[in-house]
């Protein structure tokens, strides 16, 4: 059975899941029941944006970590002046508070779980990306938000970037002529790793719930201060138990852009190589440790129709050259090459004579992001069951690209991609890389 079938099929299996009703805005004041699960930095960000829509009613938050989710209750009691309902476990919030929207800000190796069970429990979901921590906890996270019949958008906002949307309407004008390749890439500066000393977590942590279906690490960091060092909160994305690295973070942003504008979905062969030369050997020892996700890496994918994307990481060597256009991707075509960045908008430079075009961002505080326009559209497909711009198959095509290749890393070789079978072609070792085992009661999703 290919990926389009079991979505299909499972649609069927579950009627009475699917029977749920899509909630409609039927009067002007109507507020949907949204809670928030993952109080940290990202997480307040996504809940100032459903406070500022005027269509949310914040009923709930949950957090493992105590100190998030008191001053976070106290952000949602100063805006609004209502007082949500607490939680330590995600799992007693949905029994309990049956909320109409969740928001899922967690790190990336707890997204599957959580977001499987809101759908089920008839929530319509915004989670972060990358939607999953292996390719086939993406696959089931589509197949459930289907069944379900859920409006399910993922936090590549830049689909709904307002210079994103021009450059892609550029690209596909023809005005770039024939495209050849294209690259994407971040880079900046950084140098050795110190190890950081393994302690024992905050009283305010539950660091068991934190670890949750991934193994159960020592913890590190600075125990005084929240944004100390260490997987948690921020750290998260350089550590290979709990996410992806550079590739699964930023790669998740400008692979889905590459793909939405070629209309691409997933690449039929992967290679990557990369390593650790700067940061240094990975530590894990009862004393100590190091973060584990390459310092640079390079990778290559070739779809069906020919195209082929490249994309480069390096987290050392960070110099002036490159600062004002240290990440994005090149579109580079017969008529030029578009530059398509963040903080600076995208910039056409012409094969031969011409001006160089440029198109500004648009971009919203805190922390230059259009959250705001992607949960106008995530409250206007609620509302008209249609399916959102950063729609959750969408992203998981961009996710599970991102992690083939660094599937193709961890086995040191080429891999060769059947998306319609969500599985390799003749390659068990590759398969069995494509879930992970959970740590103690836990279950893996199932396809």
């Amino acid at each position: 059975m290919n990926r389009r079938e079991f979505i299909k099929n499972t649609v069927l299996a579950t009627a009475a899941i699917s029977a749920i009703p899509y909630i409609k805005a039927d009067s002007p004041g109507k507020k949907y029941k949204t809670a928030l699960v993952g109080c940290g930095w990202w997480g307040n960000n996504i809940l100032g944006e459903a406070i500022a829509s005027g269509e949310c009613k914040i009923v709930a938050l949950c957090d493992v970590d105590q100190r998030f989710l008191t001053s976070t209750e106290a952000r949602v009691k100063d805006l609004t002046g209502d007082t949500p309902k607490t939680y330590g476990d995600y799992r007693e919030l949905l029994e309990k508070e049956k909320p109409e929207i969740v928001i899922i800000a967690t790190p990336d190796h707890w997204h599957p779980l959580i977001f499987i069970d809101a759908v089920k429990h008839g929530a319509h979901v915004y989670v972060e990306k990358p939607i999953s921590h292996t390719v086939l906890e993406g696959a089931a996270m589509v197949k459930a938000a289907r069944a379900a019949d859920r409006v399910a958008v993922a936090g590549t906002h830049r689909r709904v970037s307002p210079h994103n949307i021009s450059a892609r309407e550029f690209i596909r004008s023809g005005k770039l002529g024939k495209i050849g390749l294209v690259k994407a890439f971040v880079n900046y500066a950084g140098g050795p790793e110190k190890p950081l000393k393994n302690i024992e977590p905050p009283k305010e942590l539950d660091w068991d719930m934190w670890c949750g279906p991934a193994p159960l690490r020592p913890y590190a960091g600075d125990i005084k201060n929240p944004w100390g060092g260490g997987p948690h909160p921020r750290g998260f994305r350089s550590y290979l138990d709990f996410a992806n690295g550079q590739l699964g973070d930023w790669g998740v942003h400008w692979i889905d852009q590459i793909q939405w504008i070629l209309d691409l979905t997933q690449p039929k062969r992967i290679f990557s190589m990369g390593g650790r030369p700067v940061r240094g050997p990975v530590i894990l020892t009862d004393t100590e440790q190091t973060t584990d996700v390459p310092d640079h890496q390079i990778v290559t994918w070739e779809y069906e129709n020919g195209t082929q994307v490249y994309w480069e990481h390096r987290l050392f060597a960070g110099n002036n050259q490159e600062k004002s256009e240290n990440v994005g991707c090149y579109f580079y075509g017969t008529e030029g090459v578009l530059h398509l960045g963040w903080l600076n908008g995208w910039t056409f430079y012409p094969a031969w004579r011409g001006d160089v075009i440029k198109q500004g961002s648009q971009l919203h505080q805190p922390d230059d992001q259009n959250i705001k326009e992607n949960w106008a559209n995530f409250l206007e497909c609620i509302k008209t069951g249609k399916r959102p711009e950063s729609d959750i198959e969408a992203i998981y095509n961009a996710t599970a690209s991102c992690l083939l290749g660094m599937l193709s890393l961890k086995l040191g070789r080429a891999v060769n991609w059947d998306e319609s079978k969500c599985a390799f072609i003749n390659d068990p070792e590759a398969d069995a890389l494509l879930k992970r085992k959970y740590r103690g009661s836990w279950e893996y999703p199932t396809i």
